[in-house]
């Protein structure tokens, strides 16, 4: 049984194996393995995940059953767009998933933004699992972005919202 939990700076090396995993299963085929490492050698350096961790404004959550780290969750308040928190990352052990282990870590991360009205998260076009679990969990999708405006990849993105019920 998983629980979502805050996490540590303990949890930060289990953290990025479990992106390391996620990416490559989701992204390899559509992207390539080298442009997939360029990716997460940028977005999940330790550096970075350490400054998301510490970060004031913003929530970043792990799945832990104990030894292991099922899920991660991580989501911030906007810097530019008022009452709107940023869903950046939120990635499930391949092998994990499709038990709730997404359910559980997005349904807290919804509560954590008191002041939010709105949720907002940038998918790949072509990952149709996560654009199907985010439809089934109330987004919408209001456009397009040519260059994923969160990490900044080159790679497209739609953009989803949910709107937050206080």
């Amino acid at each position: 049984m998983y629980f979502v939990r805050t996490a540590g700076e303990r949890d930060l090396e289990k953290v990025r194996a479990l992106l390391v995993e996620s990416f490559h299963a989701s992204y390899d085929s559509l992207h390539g393995r080298a442009r997939v490492e360029d990716l997460i050698a940028h977005l999940f350096s330790p550096a970075a995940l350490k400054a998301r961790l510490v970060r004031k404004d913003a929530e970043f959550l792990v799945a832990d059953e104990g030894r292991n780290i099922g899920g991660m969750g991580y989501a911030a308040m906007s810097q530019a767009l008022t009452k709107t928190v940023m869903l950046h990352l939120l990635y499930v052990r391949p092998a994990l998933q499709r038990q709730g282990i997404g359910r559980d870590i997005f349904a807290e991360l919804e509560t954590c933004f008191p002041d939010a009205e709105i949720m907002r998260l940038e998918v790949e076009p072509q990952n149709a699992a996560a654009i199907a679990f985010y439809h089934t969990h109330g987004f919408t999708e209001i456009g397009r972005n040519e260059n994923d405006g969160i990490s900044q990849s080159g790679i497209p993105a739609l953009v989803l919202e949910k709107r937050l019920v206080g």
